[in-house]
């Protein structure tokens, strides 16, 4: 992050094809002001044109020398996503604190710059795009044909109702971005193509990145569009669609996971049917509860706002931890160093899947159960899901980030052979049913959202086993075999000890007077 001291350094990227007849023209529009308050560069980059576009660019520098000016050359032409791809690469390389991508085609008023820098100045956004729909019928008065007016719209419409977003274009090709959201991104993997635009918005998005809109100008001249309209409006769907699935852990995208090291994307599900929902209903109000393998402690603290006494056990620390939560630090896969013997209640929330031993951990568990009844309430994917069945029949089994094939996952289970691993390690199974995929968390809990999953309930009802995103189970704790032969030793010697006790004679009863011997009979 730049200094309080010094001015914020900006780089105007001018993303550049056969721009020789409007490239001058686009630079010398670039206000003046701009300059004054940040420290700017200008970056052209010329995607392989076969005309003079680099050429003007030099000479533009030369004759600007106080202006800092880089012109670059593709000697392969990499696509209007690739050209960009090396102009925000560029960004972070030198270390810039924001990046203005601006057409040399002059599609999008470079006058805007200083206006539309404004909310990131203040830090208030981590992405600005310039918006020609938000002001009513704008984009038609400055030249946008109709065909293209209209599929825009209903391009938005359809992305917004997707992604639960509320933009009023997805479309515009006028941004500007902190470049510390652009390293938050794998920008990298996107495609090269023209829907580069709409992928970037989706890992914004899922990276939780602040985008703010402002209305821009709309101006159409003579430059020639390179667009097909039809394959982009359908690379533009599609992309959408994964990021959907994605979202909903169907279908792992990595270009669509934000870069991060740390366990925060496993966040909580509530609010409708879920995994984490199910738990916390089965945990009554005042329950003492041990949440085995917590991660970042989401539903710990439900659970402390239902009055429960509540523990953790992960191996990473909370970073704000709770005084009303007991933490222990342990690495599941080591010998266990807790104890559960003062907890009625015992969660396993997707925590088996991670393990590498899991028939091991649940043997070293049960180790410390007597014959008080510990209700267990576990969950973890269902690998016979019918999406990674449909995906492994075409070939695809790629492990990711989240979704059932968690890269971090090392043992999946069907229904029957989570079955067998629970009653192999003693434990009663209560209740065991089939988990829906949150698509209310990628959708919204709006109509979308809460349709799909009353489909998706719906389908479970019918096959269990080939519709569950993830299994819930709840079940009944047994002891071990040598707590009972433990146990038994002792209540055994309790009891022989009572039956000696019983089977000793009693003491005559002791008397304070001695009887007199009785005096024989004399006979007459």
């Amino acid at each position: 992050m730049t200094a309080p001291s010094q001015q914020p350094r900006l780089l105007i990227f001018v993303i550049a094809y056969y721009a020789e007849s409007t490239l001058r023209w686009v630079l010398e529009r670039i206000p003046a002001s701009i300059f004054e308050q940040y420290a700017c560069e200008v970056l052209v980059v010329d995607d392989a044109s076969q005309d003079r576009t680099f050429e003007i660019g030099r000479e533009y520098q030369e004759n600007h020398p106080d202006i800092r000016m880089t012109v670059l050359r593709n000697e392969h032409n990499q696509g209007y996503g690739g050209n960009q791809k090396v102009g925000y690469s560029y960004a972070i390389a030198e270390g810039f604190d924001f990046v203005a991508m601006v057409h040399g085609d002059g599609q999008y008023a470079p006058e805007e710059l200083p206006r539309l820098m404004e909310p990131l100045h203040a830090r208030e956004a981590d992405a600005v795009f310039g918006s020609r729909m938000l002001s009513r019928f704008g984009a038609l008065k400055g030249g946008m044909p109709l065909y293209k007016y209209v599929g825009n719209k209903i391009l938005t419409t359809v992305q917004n109702a997707l992604l639960g977003t509320r933009l009023s274009e997805f479309h515009s090709g006028y941004r500007i971005y902190s470049v510390a959201a652009l390293r938050r991104i794998p920008f990298q993997l996107n495609s090269n193509d023209f829907h580069f635009d709409t992928e970037i918005i989706l890992q914004l998005l899922n990276a939780q990145a602040r985008i703010l809109e402002l209305p821009i100008p709309t101006y159409y001249g003579t430059e020639i569009s390179r667009v097909n309209g039809m394959k982009y409006a359908k690379d533009v769907t599609l992309a959408t669609m994964r990021n959907v699935l994605h979202r909903a852990g169907l279908l792992y995208q990595r270009r669509y996971d934000p870069i991060s090291h740390d366990n925060r994307h496993y966040d909580l599900k509530l609010g409708y049917a879920s995994s984490h929902s199910w738990a916390l209903d089965a945990v009554p109000p005042g329950a003492k509860v041990l949440d085995i393998g917590a991660g970042p402690g989401g539903i710990a603290a439900q659970l402390v706002s239902k009055g429960c006494t509540t523990a953790v056990v992960d191996q990473h620390p909370p970073e704000n931890p709770d005084p009303h939560i007991q933490i222990h630090v342990q690495n599941l896969d080591e010998p266990l160093r807790f104890n559960v013997r003062d907890y009625d209640h015992l969660l396993l929330l997707d925590v088996i899947e991670h393990l590498k031993d899991p028939e091991q951990f649940l043997a070293e568990l049960r180790q410390q159960f007597d014959y008080t009844p510990r209700k267990l309430v576990l969950t973890t994917p269902n690998i016979g899901f019918i999406v990674q069945r449909l995906m492994l029949l075409a070939g695809q089994f790629n492990y990711g980030k989240a979704g059932i094939l968690d890269r971090t996952h090392t043992r999946l289970f069907t229904f029957r052979s989570l079955r067998h691993l629970l009653r192999d390690n003693g434990f009663r199974i209560k209740e065991i049913r089939g988990v829906p995929a949150p698509f209310p968390k990628v959708l919204g809990n709006g109509v979308l959202g809460k349709a799909a999953l009353g489909a998706n309930m719906a389908l479970i009802r019918l096959s269990k086993t080939l519709f569950s995103y993830q299994i819930y189970v709840e079940a009944e704790t047994t002891p071990d075999v040598s707590f009972v032969l433990k146990d038994s030793k002792e209540r055994s010697a309790q009891r022989t000890q009572r039956l000696r006790e019983a089977q000793q004679p009693r003491e005559a009863p002791s008397s304070s007077k001695a009887k007199a011997p009785k005096k024989p009979r004399r006979h007459a």
